[in-house]
């Protein structure tokens, strides 16, 4: 039997955690000194109410080794498991696992993504269709690594004022890019968030997002996995597929709200598309 876990770093569509019963160590979420589970003490729907109401920008927390040691205990040594991490440059949930495996657990086994979000919820989603099919830890490790280098991951904010809180650009660039309807796009590189481009207007950012996603992989995206995310913003959704389907044949397509520990940086109105 292989198991699968990964982290809430990565944001999986619900009826595949459901589908393949999919453990979820949750980081931890600060809000003006009170911490909470993201996705157990903590969902996002009420996650999204605070960003909206308060003027504080939470903190994010990595995973524990004690979490991570409970949540391999769970399971015998005739179970193999497979960890599938969120990035380890941008947290050191990973590092935390490292330490519970290395502490008699020769039965897991740990792949780091090097990706966030419904970037790293695509090798989850892989994984688990593998060990549906049959295939080994060894088999889907190495095809893990192989899809690494395609992999894309694009996404935007509504607005630059919580990445100002964060303090991720500064007041003056925050003020300007509003004033603008300057909106980033934004991607995940070597594991990390960076900047692609820009655009102006809200409405620019769909298109963008869809011919970013066809100029990796062509127009024909019948046989990809797909998954669009967005925070509170519910209604973007299908704006955003439909989009898509503009510019692209497409056919595997999932839709995920975008959790706690992404949304602790980027605000609570985040689009992302994500394909493999």
């Amino acid at each position: 039997m292989i198991k699968i876990i990964c982290d809430s770093i990565s944001d999986l569509p619900i009826e595949i955690i459901e589908k393949y019963n999919i453990d979820i160590v949750p980081l931890t979420v600060i809000f003006d000194n009170k911490e909470y589970l993201a996705g157990e003490t903590l969902t996002t729907k009420e996650f999204y109410k605070i960003l909206r109401d308060t003027d504080i920008m939470p903190k994010t927390s990595q995973a524990t080794y004690v979490q991570f040691k409970s949540a391999f205990e769970k399971y015998d040594e005739n179970t193999e498991i497979i960890y599938i991490a969120g990035s380890s440059t941008a947290s050191g949930t990973y590092q935390s696992s490292m330490l519970a495996k290395n502490d008699g657990h020769d039965n897991v086994s740990i792949f780091d993504t090097q990706n966030l979000s419904i970037g790293s919820a695509l090798f989850v989603i892989k994984a688990c269709e593998m060990v549906e099919n049959g295939c080994s830890v060894e088999e889907i490790i190495l095809s893990l690594e192989k899809l690494k280098n395609d992999v894309e991951v694009v996404f935007s904010v509504d607005t630059l004022e919580y990445l100002k809180m964060g303090g991720r650009i500064s007041s003056t660039k925050a003020a300007l890019g509003n004033l603008l309807s300057i909106k980033p796009i934004l991607e995940v590189k070597d594991g990390l968030v960076v900047q692609k481009s820009q655009v102006r207007g809200k409405k620019q950012i769909y298109s963008t997002l869809a011919k970013t996603i066809v100029e990796k992989f062509g127009k024909d995206l019948k046989s990809r996995t797909i998954i669009i995310g967005c925070g509170d913003n519910i209604e973007d959704l299908e704006i955003m597929k439909e989009s898509l389907e503009k510019e692209a044949e497409i056919s595997n397509v999932y839709f995920v709200n975008i959790g706690c520990v992404v949304c602790s940086h980027s605000g609570p109105g985040v689009m992302g598309i994500s394909c493999i």
